[in-house]
């Protein structure tokens, strides 16, 4: 981590006021005495004259030689409610210290930004933001008043999550209107986008195979592979429907297009893999988003397509069982002969 740098700005040096007990008791509160102080150093407007188009402030403050050193502090009288004269430092205390240059808030409260850059050839982001928030909570949280917010890009990702989430069942519901208007089905589409999740764990799979943390990234590549994945699935199906069309029998239409698809669909998926190596395997700072959604996209293409040969067939055949579509004998017979 280095460039570290936050928010907080010391300002001028200035003196701070804090009442005692017997202060109190006398019924005065930090922003009396502060008034009264401020009034005899800086001065008090006792009156405004108008002096052609000047307005001049005229205002009543102790004498020069009063008002030189911390020593006339001690030497103040403070007036009480009552109207009574008591000595200031019976009343309060100070000391010295460094204003604020500037005080920025959020939500009411206080707050401070503190940032930093990262090597991503030595160390990961989530690395850096789990070690800072376990030791906050260990050694702050605890016994201070104060609250930590994961900002930068780990906030901007959140938000991006949570948007990509609201907005994914939408795209679900798209591909699923955009399959079912051609193939004039409501239950193919499900059979072609069954293969999804699978999708999912053979991205995640990936990510545990190369060593790969799963991260925002990540996630973005397995959103893309849902729309990708279910092309080897269409197609299958496509070629089902065709070869039943032709008055084919249904497990000989299923065992047929398999055969017939096998090759064009695995080396599609095994050139798309091939294609994203180069990418998975670059380590450079430049190219670090760049790694975790090509292994979501090679892992999750690969691991579906070798799915979708086995699944996509036999839940057409169950679905069509279910449906009472089933074959006659002879039709099974002469699909067994393939």
């Amino acid at each position: 981590v280095f460039d570290i740098s936050d928010s907080f700005r010391a300002g001028k040096q200035e003196v701070q006021i804090q009442i005692l007990e017997t202060g109190k008791t006398l019924g005065l509160n930090l922003n009396d005495v502060a008034t009264q102080v401020r009034q005899a150093f800086y001065g008090a407007e006792s009156q405004r004259i108008q002096r052609g188009s000047d307005d001049i402030r005229v205002m009543v403050r102790y004498p020069e030689d009063e008002r030189q050193s911390l020593g006339n502090l001690e030497d103040l009288l403070i007036r009480t409610p009552s109207g009574a004269e008591v000595p200031f430092l019976s009343i309060a205390d100070f000391s010295l210290g460094n204003s604020y240059s500037s005080i920025n808030r959020q939500d009411g409260r206080r707050v401070i930004t503190v940032r930093g850059d990262i090597d991503r050839t030595v160390v990961k982001p989530d690395e850096i933001r789990r070690e800072v928030i376990g030791k906050f909570k260990d050694k702050w949280a605890r016994d201070l008043d104060v609250k930590l917010v994961v900002g930068g890009e780990g906030e901007r990702q959140l938000s991006s999550l949570s948007e990509l989430f609201s907005t994914f069942p939408l795209a679900m519901m798209v591909i699923f209107a955009l399959l079912a208007i051609p193939l004039k089905s409501y239950t193919q589409p499900l059979i072609i986008m069954s293969v999804i999740p699978f999708g999912a764990i053979g991205a995640i799979f990936g990510h545990f195979i190369m060593g790969a943390d799963l991260v925002f990234f990540s996630l973005l590549g397995i959103i893309a592979l849902s729309g990708v994945v279910v092309n080897a699935s269409l197609v299958l199906v496509v070629s089902i429907n065709r070869l039943r069309d032709e008055g084919m029998g249904m497990v000989e239409a299923v065992s047929t297009a398999g055969m017939m698809r096998f090759r064009p669909i695995f080396l599609t998926s095994l050139t798309t893999f091939i294609g994203l190596v180069p990418l998975m395997i670059t380590a450079s700072p430049a190219t670090f988003f760049i790694v975790p959604m090509a292994i979501s996209l090679s892992f999750g293409v690969l691991f579906a397509t070798v799915i979708t040969l086995f699944l996509v067939p036999s839940l057409y055949v169950i679905l069509q069982d279910f449906h009472g579509h089933t074959d006659t004998a002879e039709e099974r017979a002469l699909a067994y002969q393939h």
